[in-house]
């Protein structure tokens, strides 16, 4: 077993006002932990990997579709692979929360 401390892990600003830090991985999935600033915007995009999300404070805004839904603290979601999303801190608080991504995203501009 591998036990990893948030605190001893560097976080990465991957765009401007978010903040990834990559937690525990393993072969099939890694969880990473997100800190989205009041007004920050992650821009569209898409990546292989299912992406599973929880928020725990704050909310975010995510566009898939066209279509936008808010994701507040306590709910939960899911990306499927491939499916290009964005999303937007339009509160006044930091969005904190945690994906899931699965197979294991290793992209080094996006996390920590």
């Amino acid at each position: 077993m591998e036990i990893r401390s948030a605190a001893d892990i560097e976080s990465t600003e991957a765009v401007e006002g978010a903040h990834l830090q990559r937690l525990a991985g393993g072969e099939k999935a890694n969880v990473q932990r997100f800190v989205i600033d009041p007004g920050a915007v992650v821009p569209e995009h898409s990546h292989p990997h299912e992406q599973v999300g929880y928020v725990i404070e704050g909310e975010l805004t995510f566009t898939v579709d066209g279509e936008e839904r808010i994701v507040g603290a306590g709910d939960s979601y899911v990306l499927a692979g491939d499916e290009p999303h964005r999303a937007e801190n339009h509160g006044t608080d930091r969005a904190i929360g945690l994906d899931v991504f699965s197979p294991p995203r290793d992209d080094p501009d996006w996390e920590g």
